[in-house]
């Protein structure tokens, strides 16, 4: 622990000169100017408990309620070191499918968009010193947080994206991965990638594979992810006149121009089919993109001051109670 104004200190030498000062006009001796006659057989008695007490107590609680003001003055802080390690230091984007379709129940009692949600936030977690951000695309992409260490507001940004958040039907797969591509453009590390998740094929927009060559002209990795169940799946609508219903989805995952995406830009390509495959998809990254960088050394400094005055305030709160209560003394 140190002192951020350690020079307050010194105020608490005032403080013991007026206890040395208060305590020489306390000093036994003193003779009362009105005798009482019928005590004089207690002359020379010592004192009870509860007259020494009334006499001593409550100025020695003032006096150390003011040395802990003294001392919450001088700003105490709690230091904590983190000495030079290493980070990975990645730039990372997310590039996540939010088209209608994402709504399908493929990962029960999850659907696809929450399992990928879920997904995607442990992943940003479990990571250190990456910057990471993070795209969504439906008939069309946009940025849903940018390059960034403040994993909470990413995480909290994951959190709140929903299928059709877009606002335009189709699946601009190319125009997501080209989104992310331009957001990575301003990162300074060695090693970019994006990770792709969709569940279906790109039918608006630039063509996957043709986003792909430029990724690998810039030399980013593409981990590609295909969530969709083989077969067809159920996916709620809300009709006007039925309410809540269940349609029938078939499946529409193009796991060749996926594949293509991977191999152009020597990524690696994978279908995941349930919650736990997924989860599985994303450790392999994880473990995959290590690239360590030296880390400065960081100081953290958390401000106790409030301690020292909390403890005074009780002190003299004390003291006003026994002073007029207990401890109370009648001339």
């Amino acid at each position: 622990m140190t002192f951020a104004h350690p020079l307050f200190l010194l105020t608490g030498l005032l403080a013991l000169a007026a206890a040395w000062w208060a305590s020489a006009r306390l000093e036994p001796g003193r003779r009362p100017t009105l005798p009482y006659p019928a005590l004089t057989y207690a002359a020379g008695a010592a004192p009870s408990l509860r007259p020494r007490l009334a006499r001593w107590l409550p100025w020695s609680l003032r006096l150390l309620a003011l040395l802990l003001i003294c001392a919450g003055l001088a700003r105490p802080q709690k230091v904590s070191r983190r000495l030079q390690g290493w980070g990975q230091g990645l730039d990372i984007m997310i590039a996540l499918d939010t088209s209608l379709s994402m709504n399908a129940l493929d990962f029960q009692p999850l659907s696809r968009v929450d399992a990928a949600k879920e997904t995607a936030a442990r992943f940003v977690r479990g990571r250190f010193e990456d910057r990471i951000g993070l795209v969504v695309f439906g008939g069309a992409s946009m940025l849903a947080c940018p390059l960034t260490l403040d994993y909470d507001a990413l995480v909290g940004r994951i959190e709140g994206l929903s299928a059709g958040m877009t606002g335009m039907d189709g699946t601009a797969l190319g125009d997501g991965i080209v989104s992310a591509l331009n957001h990575l453009k301003a990162g300074t590390a060695k090693t970019k990638v994006i990770i792709l998740l969709t569940d279906g094929r790109g039918n608006v927009g630039l063509d996957a594979p043709t986003a792909a060559k430029t990724a690998a002209a810039m030399g980013v990795k593409i981990y590609a992810i295909g969530t969709a169940k083989r077969g067809t799946s159920v996916m709620p609508v809300d009709d006007p006149r039925l309410g809540r219903v269940m349609v029938r989805v078939d499946e529409d995952l193009d796991e060749d121009a996926l594949l293509e995406v991977a191999r152009l830009t020597n990524g690696k390509y994978w279908r995941a089919t349930s919650l736990s495959e997924l989860r599985a998809v994303y450790a392999e990254i994880d473990a995959l993109e290590k690239t360590k960088v030296k880390l400065p050394e960081t100081i953290a400094r958390a401000d106790l001051y409030a301690l020292p005055v909390l403890a005074a305030a009780l002190l003299l709160l004390a003291e006003i109670i026994l002073s007029q209560g207990a401890l109370l003394r009648w001339p």
